[in-house]
């Protein structure tokens, strides 16, 4: 069978959906990867998949325009003629939805984040709601990373809740992110942030409690790893983020395709956002035995155990945040390695990749099905 894969980057494809292209293709089928052209296309092609190019806008937010991705999609998907498309954020999820139905190619949407669509509300969230709703009426399945973003399309009748189910994120390879043989507790103990310089990823809240924390613990790191995103309103700006920098509240560590090294380097991985999918950083952190620091909000909050695995904090309170890294720091050794041991056990238990390789796998053998049945 030829499945086409299909998301805004092949950065993420690569990085996130590579070990569901290998199960595919262990069981026989032929993976298509559709995406804009990025560094990550030429390993997809080395990885054995077909990469196939489309141009495609991540961060317009003018319907009218993205309309006519529609009329890409539907070029690329009449090309390819897959047998079942899998389907990865918004753009993708909405637009490509309509392409095939159009091309009467069956499709399992992932809605691997709300973005800003529920967080700012204005007219082109409103409208963006009701294209999902259009759009939502002809997918075989769409799987959600939490329950709560769940609940919120089924409220808002954007989906009916029988097409619905939902996965542990994009899941983690246990196997592949394990542990330090030998727990360390570094020294300087090191805070460690990972997403995208934006607003809503809580970066001013990282900052604000990293400031306060080192007046009180000088000699604390606090790092973050994550690239520059100044499209739109959303990211911050370049000049600002650096002015932080140079004082003296955080450290940057730039970008880096050995995320799991700069991992196992820090003591404590937060992440302050103020909404997500499930953040594939916490994932990871916790594969790697790290306790947690985040958010008490919809995606975040499914990778923390409060007090067990780590802690909750209050969403856009930099004060709390600094009361929670406070409380981490603080913990002893052992107190802390038994923290860290508890998200290596979260890891394995809910969020193993695995899991969500083999809920495509069912959803996929049922679509086969229902085509034979056809025929």
């Amino acid at each position: 069978m030829r499945i086409a894969i299909v998301i805004n980057t092949s950065w993420n494809i690569y990085n996130f959906r590579l070990n569901l292209i290998k199960a595919l293709q262990a069981l026989g089928h032929e993976v298509i990867a559709i995406a804009p052209p990025d560094a990550y296309s030429a390993r997809l092609e080395a990885a054995g998949c077909q990469y196939v190019p489309i141009l495609m806008e991540n961060k317009g937010t003018n319907p009218l325009q993205d309309l006519l991705l529609i009329k890409r999609f539907y070029k690329v998907y009449k090309q390819v003629q897959p047998a079942v498309i899998l389907q990865y954020t918004i753009k993708p999820n909405i637009y490509g939805t309509l392409a095939a139905k159009l091309a009467g190619i069956p499709t399992v949407n992932n809605v691997s984040g709300l973005g800003t669509v529920f967080i700012v509300r204005n007219l082109v969230s409103k409208v963006a709601l009701r294209l999902y709703r259009l759009a939502f009426r002809y997918p075989e399945k769409v799987f959600f990373q939490n329950p709560d973003d769940q609940k919120l399309f089924t409220d808002y009748k954007l989906v009916k809740p029988g097409l619905t189910d939902v996965l542990p994120g994009s899941g983690i390879d246990t196997r592949q992110f394990r542990p330090a043989p030998v727990f360390t507790r570094h020294r300087p103990f090191t805070f460690l942030m990972i997403g995208r310089i934006l607003y809503e990823k809580g970066v001013v809240e990282f900052v604000e409690a990293s400031r306060a924390l080192k007046q009180k613990y000088p000699d604390i790191r606090c790092q973050l790893l994550g690239g520059f995103d100044e499209a739109g309103n959303v990211g911050i700006k370049k000049n600002l983020f650096m002015a932080w920098v140079n004082e003296g509240a955080i450290e940057y560590l730039g970008t880096s395709d050995d995320v799991a090294s700069c991992i196992l380097n820090s003591d404590c991985v937060v992440l302050p956002s103020y909404r997500e999918g499930t953040p594939k950083t916490l994932l990871e952190a916790a594969a790697l035995g790290k306790p947690i620091i985040t958010t008490n909000v919809p995606g975040c909050k499914e990778t923390v155990v409060n007090g067990v695995n780590g802690l909750l904090c209050e969403v856009r309170n930099a004060t709390d945040l600094a009361a929670k890294m406070e409380q981490i720091y603080v913990l002893p050794a052992k107190e802390l390695e038994k923290t860290g041991a508890a998200s290596r056990q979260l890891a394995v238990t809910k969020f193993d990749e695995q899991f969500v390789i083999n809920k495509y796998l069912a959803v996929i053998a049922g679509i086969t099905a229902k085509a034979n049945q056809i025929k």
